[in-house]
């Protein structure tokens, strides 16, 4: 996946948590399903403001995240364009649209019955909807919530609420059973998560540490964002990663910036820590753990599978 510099993708990921615009269509609260368990698709459909008569057949996706809902859903064959970001799952109709730089006219060109977006980058919302698109925005989640609800509004719109439910369900299942069976600690393990080799990381404010705190790690940077001016992704020195010596590095940057547990051992000051000493540092995959879709499973299973190799 084409990737910018870790001090850009940290600042994308902040402006994406954001609140954004009010002209937005958000994923929000659901209606226009049936109730139940096993809901039935029904037309018009609603989400938050945003109404569908009928089911959309040619959907464009400009979020990474909402691509693999919406083929994690049984939505693929109604995707006809993805944005350059998306790349999961292999067969994703990806297109030259830029998703850092979406242009309204060029997502017009793809004849779209409804846009969905992960953040309003240009105001493109405001154009796509002079333009009379539907779109949806459903921005970066902050909770795991966020998450199954967004995949529920998806379902809705698209037809597959029964879908959708039986995702959300599986990976609450699934997520519960991965972090149940953790040894319980008189103490805390510590963590650093790197978005790059600038340091820049995530804090337990922020949906990737939600993640960690599920398996009851302590983040080392939550006091460099105490007044939250990093908006959940302060920048670290090598002076405060080294003295709070963490337990465990997870690194998000093994394709994008190609950093490895040797590379890191080799740094500076680094050697002597304890994450690297009792080889907890763990490479994760770059896409997987900058997104809050379906695969944030696999994510909680990495994190877990690494907190249950150390005793109690």
């Amino acid at each position: 996946m084409s990737r910018r510099t870790p001090r850009v993708f940290a600042a994308l990921l902040a402006a994406a948590a954001l609140t954004l615009g009010a002209c937005a269509e958000k994923s929000s609260d659901t209606t226009g399903a049936a109730g139940g368990n096993s809901p039935a698709a029904s037309f018009p459909a609603t989400v938050g403001k945003l109404t569908l008569d009928k089911r959309p057949e040619k959907i464009v996706s400009m979020s990474p995240t909402a691509t693999e809902m919406l083929f994690a859903i049984g939505a693929g064959k109604q995707v006809t364009a993805v944005d350059d970001q998306s790349n999961y799952p292999a067969e994703v109709p990806k297109s030259d649209l830029s998703g850092f730089q979406p242009n309204a006219e060029a997502i017009a060109g793809k004849s779209p019955d409804l846009v969905v977006l992960s953040n309003d980058t240009n105001k493109i919302v405001d154009q796509l909807t002079k333009l009379k698109i539907p779109v949806l925005l459903a921005p970066a989640a902050n909770t795991l919530d966020d998450t199954y609800r967004q995949i529920t509004d998806l379902g809705t719109l698209t037809g597959h609420p029964a879908e959708a439910t039986d995702l959300t369900q599986r990976m609450r299942d699934d997520i519960a059973k991965l972090v149940k069976d953790l040894p319980q600690r008189s103490e805390k393990l510590t963590y650093f998560h790197e978005l790059g080799p600038e340091l820049y990381t995530a804090t337990s404010k922020t949906f990737i540490g939600s993640l960690y705190a599920l398996a009851g790690l302590e983040n080392i940077a939550d006091a460099s964002d105490a007044d939250g001016k990093a908006m959940g992704y302060p920048q670290l020195s090598q002076e405060v990663i080294v003295k709070a010596d963490p337990d465990f590095v997870f690194l998000a940057d093994t394709r994008c910036c190609q950093q490895s547990p040797e590379k890191l051992k080799a740094r500076s000051g680094w050697a002597g820590l304890t994450a690297v000493k009792n080889n907890q540092v763990v490479a994760l995959d770059d896409d997987i753990a900058s997104r809050w879709g379906p695969r944030v499973v696999d994510q909680v299973r990495a994190i877990v599978d690494a907190v249950a190799k150390v005793p109690a």
